[in-house]
């Protein structure tokens, strides 16, 4: 079976969803939410508020079952009133029961789940670097048909405290940003060229996954084009313009992404390392990754031990 390319770099920047709180509430409410040091997500299971994002004009209308992902650092209000004062989250969920929910105002008319994305501290960037500031994925998508199951299994996992909920909802965190990522795919605009739009794109996705599957492989353009059932130019022009580099440096780049997570996490040699990623000596293998990264892999290393 060939490798997907975007589940290959979710496992790559170790993505791990996690619900952390929610909240009900009732009449006139605002809350501010400080700017998050993570990637947040949350989505409106019940009712609709406004969402108001630092940095992000006109304010945004959310929903029953529309979801939003925040990867920037930026404070943000909900609110059922934007007029209304907002009462500071952080005191707000001081007295949050143990699923870390809280009720506000009067009644129970709105509810709320919320939760974040962690990302491994040196790969992670590989995916937080070309997340848009802010995403916000209408229930009225047709991408989002998966979402109302999803938040209905949250919010009932969740209430009903059954023996593995805490596994159950992780798991279900985690398809809910997978479903976030997928929808921002499929109807956002025009997005920079990058690996991100590249995935995205159906046409380059037989030579992603030959890429992604053996990154070891001396792949060449022609192979690579006919996968794609393109001519040689075509293919290189698109993958360019899609991607931002050209097919051949992107499988570079990979590899010194794999390179680099392997001389962190293993004692492996580094001449190992690079014959493991096609390279016949450890000569080549350090040219290629000083060109990539600006350091040789043996500098590489010791900087990592040195900062652990």
């Amino acid at each position: 079976m060939s490798v997907d390319p975007f589940s290959d770099i979710l496992r790559f920047t170790n993505a791990e969803s996690l619900v952390t709180g929610g909240f009900t509430a009732g009449g006139r409410w605002a809350i501010r939410f400080p700017a998050p040091d993570k990637i947040k997500f949350f989505a409106v299971v019940k009712g609709r508020c406004w969402a108001r994002i630092d940095g992000e004009e006109p304010p945004s209308r959310f929903e029953t079952g529309d979801v939003g992902l925040l990867s920037a650092r930026r404070s943000f209000v909900l609110a059922s009133d934007l007029d209304v004062p907002a009462v500071d989250a952080m005191t707000l969920f001081s007295r949050a029961d143990r699923t870390g929910a809280v009720a506000v105002g009067e009644g129970d008319d709105f509810a709320h789940i919320g939760g974040h994305v962690l990302l491994d501290p040196a790969s992670g960037r590989l995916l937080a670097d070309v997340l848009p500031p802010w995403i916000h994925v209408p229930a009225a998508s047709p991408q989002a048909a998966a979402f109302r199951w999803l938040l209905d299994q949250l919010v009932a996992e969740r209430r009903a405290d059954l023996p593995g909920a805490p596994l159950a909802t992780a798991h279900l965190a985690q398809l809910l940003f997978i479903q976030i990522l997928r929808a921002h795919l499929r109807t956002s605009g025009p997005m920079p060229a990058g690996w991100l739009r590249a995935l995205g794109d159906p046409r380059l996705a037989p030579a992603l996954r030959l890429m992604h599957d053996d990154p070891a492989r001396a792949w060449h353009l022609d192979e690579l084009a006919k996968a794609c059932a393109m001519s040689r130019t075509t293919f290189a022009l698109h993958f360019r313009s899609v991607a931002g580099v050209a097919p051949l440096t992107y499988l570079t780049e990979w590899r010194m992404r794999l390179a680099e997570r392997a001389l962190r996490e293993e004692a492996t040699p580094v001449a190992t390392i690079g014959q493991a990623l096609g390279y016949t000596s450890e000569s080549a293998f350090s040219t290629a990754f000083k060109r990539v990264t600006g350091t040789s892999p043996r500098a590489y290393r010791d900087s990592v031990r040195i900062s652990a």
